[in-house]
């Protein structure tokens, strides 16, 4: 304005621009931000967004943000990554609850004048049940014997789980019926006990799983699986599958031949299931058993000592011990009936006639009168063997052609085929075969003479005039001699009978009267009844002589068939 009056004046418009200093720090909207985190925030995940502001201008207003210090663990200072402009901060690993629960982070904010302002950031993670629970023995008993008792310790185990909380607590047991017991014995720690009796046999191991199980959301759970060997008690004898077994063994066996091989088992194991054999008599009669058998004490192999004899023994009755190896020591035993089979190992013996020396023959007197069918003599036989091996069969096995004589088969009963014709003395001499039904065939010879006449009183000359002209063997004459010997001294016992019976009766009898019974020849008694009587009908008698030299008829005897030995008749 000027000075004037009126005063007059001007104006003019000034801008004054005032330029930024950077006089002003940037402010944190907060000097401390909290957050809580679950552990299982993925990866990459914004968990905190942080400002600052500068009243600044221009370049001094432009904040950037950066960590100055993470505290919680030197190997998880890369846990987090902050944005430089807008101040996000997100995650780069994984977070774990029971490695680091919280992180304090230091941030700064920066603006561009170089003024810097300060925060702080606390990180609290919040557990997740992501652990299960995990399970370690500490202690085992295995094996453990069968005989243990109730309430017997067979193990020790911890159940942890790092979470905490319900995610942290846990719930024990064992899974499927087993003579077990799992029972809490302190906070996190379980013992495992029986509660039933064990049986090796009837469950060698046991495979023991325990399942723990934490009570957070969703459930998790873990397993442990335990196996637990028995021993073995021995608690079980040797077993026969049989109390009595029959043994069927053929006589004339190899000494020292297997004959038969028994098993007992036992359900123990190692020593105690071992078994050893032994063998003992059942038989009433008193007799060696180890002379006859024997047993391999570890195999059970029965062996025969000796060569059996049927004809001796027919059975033996042993009583088979089987003992195991145990402490103490069990048993069991079993009886062994052993038949002894028949071999047909005995010929026939020929009983009647006995032919006791090859130089003699026996002879039969026949009557030509002799009817078709009379009996004339009778073989006699007997087989020591038994069964089909006894079964005797008589043959003719040679003889003067055509014969008048039949052999039974069965019976060996010799019997008269045809009437006889001739009036001439007879010969005939037949070899009987008695054989066995056996495989092979045994059998044994006799040697039968036959003379067909009237009367033996028409023979004996004729045997005179044999004899003397064919060579006598040494022992003729003595076997000669011995046989008119005998007939001399029946002849005078016969005569002095004859004159005591007349003294006594006021009428005497025909000058040949009945006898007394005591002169009859004596007869086998093997023999049939009608072998017994003679092979002639009562009317008939024979008449002898003294001597061979003297054709009179000195005396008579009743015996209506009197078998004579003479000597080797041929």
């Amino acid at each position: 304005m000027d000075g004037g009056n009126p005063v007059k004046s001007g104006s003019v418009l000034i801008q004054i621009r005032i330029t930024d200093a950077n006089d002003n720090f940037p402010r944190f909207s907060q000097e401390v931000y909290k957050v809580s985190v679950s552990e299982n925030t993925p990866i990459n995940s914004t968990i905190l967004h942080v400002t600052a502001t500068d009243q600044d201008e221009g370049s001094n207003a432009q904040v950037t943000y950066s960590f100055t210090k993470i505290s919680g663990n030197e190997l998880h200072n890369d846990m987090f990554i902050i944005d430089t402009i807008n101040g996000d901060i997100k995650t780069r690993r994984k977070f774990d609850f029971e490695l680091i629960r919280n992180y304090e982070m230091s941030i700064q904010a920066k603006d561009g004048g170089g003024l810097v302002a300060h925060s702080t950031v606390l990180v609290q993670i919040i557990d997740e049940n992501d652990n299960p629970p995990e399970i370690s023995i500490t202690s085992i008993t295995s094996p453990i014997p069968e005989d243990s008792v109730l309430g017997t310790l067979i193990a020790l185990i911890e159940v942890h789980d790092q979470d905490l909380g319900e995610n942290g607590e846990t719930d024990c047991k064992l899974m499927g019926k087993l003579p077990f017991q799992l029972i809490l014995s302190s906070s996190k720690y379980y013992k495992i006990v029986t509660t039933n009796v064990l049986d090796r046999e009837k469950d060698s191991c046991y495979i023991i799983t325990i399942l723990a199980t934490d009570r957070g959301s969703p459930s998790l759970s873990s397993s442990k699986t335990i196996n637990l060997d028995i021993s073995d008690v021995n608690d079980n004898p040797p077993v026969f599958q049989k109390s009595t077994y029959v043994v069927y063994v053929p006589e004339n066996n190899l000494p020292g031949a297997s004959i038969y091989s028994i098993q007992a088992s036992d359900i123990d194991s190692g020593d105690n299931a071992k078994v050893f054999y032994s063998i003992s008599s059942t038989n009433s009669e008193e007799i060696s058993i180890s002379s006859y058998l024997s047993i391999n004490i570890e195999t059970g192999v029965l062996y025969a000592q000796r060569s059996f004899d049927y004809e001796q023994h027919k059975e033996f009755e042993i009583q088979v011990i089987a003992k195991d190896n145990g402490s103490p020591t069990l048993g069991n035993n079993a009886t062994i009936i052993i038949h002894i089979m028949d071999q047909n190992d005995n010929a026939p013996i020929i009983l009647y006639p006995s032919p006791e020396n090859d130089i003699l023959a026996f002879f039969e007197i026949v009557p030509y009168g002799s009817e078709e069918g009379s009996l004339i003599t009778k073989v006699v036989a007997v087989d020591a063997d038994s069964g089909h091996n006894a079964w005797l069969s008589y043959h003719f096995i040679h003889g003067s052609e055509p014969s008048p004589f039949t052999i039974s088969q069965h019976t060996g009963e010799i019997r008269t085929a045809s009437l006889f014709q001739q009036k001439d003395i007879l010969k005939y001499k037949m070899v009987v075969l008695v054989k066995d039904n056996g495989v092979p065939t045994l059998s044994a010879t006799v040697t039968l003479s036959f003379i067909v006449a009237e009367s033996f009183q028409q023979v004996v000359p004729k045997f005179s005039e044999e004899f003397n002209a064919e060579e006598s063997p040494p022992n003729l004459q003595m076997y000669l001699l011995i046989a008119l010997a005998l007939i001399s001294f029946l002849f005078i016992i016969s005569v002095m009978l004859v004159i005591v019976s007349k003294c006594k009766q006021s009428k005497s009898p025909p000058a040949f009267g009945s006898l007394s019974t005591n002169l009859y020849a004596p007869v086998d008694p093997r023999m049939f009844s009608q072998y017994n009587n003679g092979t002639l009908p009562l009317p008939y008698s024979y008449n002898v002589c003294v001597a061979l030299d003297s054709s009179e008829s000195d005396f008579t005897f009743m015996n209506q068939n009197l078998g004579f030995l003479l000597c080797n008749y041929k």
